[in-house]
C-alpha cells in the first residue's frame, strides 16, 4: 500500500458584481471572489493539495487560468476531474483537511453542506471530509477583509494493505501509541 499527503493552498481577493462559492456553496454576502473559474477558493485548495499529493503538478496546469472553457466553470466540476486524474494513478482519496482564513462572513453554518459537496465530489462520506475556519484577527490584507486564504491536505491510498490476511483494509499494529493498537489492527480506508 502506498500513502501520500499533499498540501493545496490558494488566495482569491475579493471583487463586486461576484457570486461568493466556498466549497462549492454559494454564501450570500456583498461581494464575491476573484477568478476565471467560480474562484473558490477552498476548493481550488483541495484541487491543488490532491494533485500534490499524486505528484500531478497543480490546478493551473490543468485548467488554465484565461481558458474560455473554464470560464465561470463550477469548482466542483474541476474537483470531480481532478479525482479521475488521480484515480487514473491509481490512487483514492482517504480524507482531506481545508481551513479557511478571512475576516467575513461568518462561514461556520455552511460547513455541513461544504463537506456533503466536497466529499460527493471526491466519492466519499463526508465523516472523511474536514472543513474550519479562522479569523486573521484585522492582520494584513486578510485582516481588512480584502480576500480569502484557503489551506488544504489531502491523504491518498493506492494498492492493497499488506499484513494479516493482505486484503480487508487492514494490517496488524504492534504499536501502542498507533492507532487501532488496543485492537491489535489499524483500520485503512
Amino acid at each position: 500500500m502506498s500513502i501520500r499527503v499533499g498540501l493545496g493552498v490558494d488566495f482569491h481577493r475579493f471583487a463586486e458584481g461576484r457570486r461568493l462559492v466556498l466549497g462549492g456553496v454559494e454564501i450570500p454576502f456583498g461581494r464575491g471572489l476573484e477568478g476565471h473559474s467560480d474562484a473558490d477558493v477552498l476548493t481550488h485548495a483541495v484541487c491543488d493539495a490532491l494533485l500534490g499529493a499524486a505528484g500531478l503538478g497543480d490546478i493551473g496546469l490543468h485548467f488554465p487560468p484565461g481558458e474560455p472553457q473554464f470560464k465561470d466553470i463550477s469548482s466542483l466540476e474541476l474537483l470531480g476531474r481532478v479525482r479521475a486524474l488521480i484515480e487514473r494513478e491509481g490512487f483514492r482519496v482517504a480524507n482531506v483537511d481545508a481551513v479557511l482564513v478571512l475576516e467575513a462572513p461568518k462561514v461556520a453554518p455552511y460547513f455541513p453542506e461544504m463537506r456533503e459537496r466536497l466529499a460527493q465530489a471526491l466519492g466519499i462520506g463526508p465523516d472523511r471530509v474536514s472543513v474550519k475556519a479562522t479569523r486573521p484577527e484585522g492582520l494584513g490584507a486578510l485582516g481588512r477583509g480584502e480576500g480569502v486564504f484557503a489551506q488544504a491536505v489531502a491523504l491518498l491510498v493506492s494498492g492493497e494493505p499488506s499484513g494479516a490476511g493482505g486484503s480487508g483494509g487492514s494490517h496488524r499494529c504492534g504499536d501502542r501509541g498507533h492507532p487501532g493498537a488496543d485492537r491489535g489492527v489499524f483500520a485503512y480506508p
